[in-house]
This record gives C-alpha cells, structure tokens and sequence, in this order.
C-alpha cells in the first residue's frame, strides 16, 4: 500500500499585538521623555567617586567656562519670571510680557543684566549665534550675586549647585564659592561625573 503524502500547512504567526506592544512602547518613551535643554556653554566637568545625584525640579546651577566666564540657570519658570521682574527692579529695566516669556523657557544665559533685553528680544536663532560674555562675578561688578539672592526669594526651596570645567582658573571657581558664602548659601553642591572604577 502506498504512503498517503498529508499536506502541511505553515503555521501562521499573527504579528498584529506585537506590532501593537510596539507603537504603546514608542508612544510611552515620546510621551513621558524629557529632552535635556540646550546648554549656553559646554563644560568638560571633573571627576569624582560622589554618588549623590541632583534632584530634578527646585535647582539652580551656576556654570563656569573653561575660560572663566559664568552663567546662570534655574528651573520653574514660573520662579524664573519672578526672578527677573525682582532684578529688572533693582537695576531700572522694565522687561516686556514677550521678554518675560522668552526667559521663562530660556535654558540658561551669561549676560550682564544690561544686555538681556536686547537678548530676549531677538529669536532663538540668532541667539545661538551670540557668544555670551558670562556675568559679572568679580568685587567690583557683582551680578552673580543678585541673582543669586532674587531666585531664592522667588523660590526658598532651591538647591545650589557649581558645574566648573576641569580646564577652569581656581581663582574663578573660588570667587563663585565666595559669593554663595557672601550670600549665606552655606549648603551646594559641586557637580562632577561619576569616575568609572577599573
């Protein structure tokens, strides 16, 4: 008797859910993602073996350039709006509703106080073409320190903290750390990255 040769069929494999837990995936990493804001100025930090890390809201960072010039950069921006109303106060500037706007969502900046409105007023654009002088820090013109003083009194909550280049004059850092002490911010932290163990 011959042997009856039975069909097989492939077995079907419905990629429907997988396709499915893909796009569910994609959509949760879009949706709860937040990007890191553009940086004025890019600073090479040092390493250290410290594991404590930043809390992500209530922060101020003061960033130091290789070359010595400082910048300023503080969360919330409703805090943010509040701090710069508070400045334009003491120095005599009234900042428009489109400039309060503007430094609300601003990542960070390095501008004597003179110069913001000029600065705000101009598209983000041209404001990557600007190379920011860094703000006033030394005895004589200190600006670092108002600022300093107004974002605490728009949020008393704020956590300091000194990202300095590796590459950084001490002299710069130290005069950055003077200032916080001049203005009785005794607890800051200094950021650095992780250094890997071999």
């Amino acid at each position: 008797m011959g042997k009856v040769k039975v069909h097989r069929t492939p077995p079907s494999l419905d990629m429907t859910p997988m396709v499915d837990l893909a796009f569910l995936l994609v959509t949760f990493f879009m949706l709860t993602t937040t990007f890191a804001p553009e940086e004025p100025v890019v600073v090479d930090i040092p390493k250290s073996v410290s594991e404590i890390i930043l809390p992500d809201k209530d922060r101020m960072i003061i960033s130091v350039a290789a070359d010595g010039r400082v910048f300023f950069d503080m969360d919330n921006k409703n805090h943010r709006r509040d701090m710069l109303q508070s400045i334009g106060q003491k120095y005599g500037i009234t900042f428009s509703e489109d400039q309060l706007r503007s430094f609300s969502i601003l990542s960070g900046f390095g501008l004597p106080v003179g110069n913001l409105p000029q600065f705000l007023d101009m598209t983000p654009d041209e404001r990557k073409q600007v190379t920011q002088p860094g703000i006033p820090s030394d005895s004589v013109n200190n600006e670092l320190a108002d600022w300093i003083v107004f974002a605490r009194v728009s949020n008393p909550r704020l956590r300091v903290a000194v990202k300095g280049d590796r590459g950084t004059d001490y002299k710069v850092v130290k005069q950055v750390v003077n200032t916080l002490i001049d203005r009785k911010v005794l607890r800051f932290n200094l950021i650095t990255g992780l250094e890997q163990e071999i």
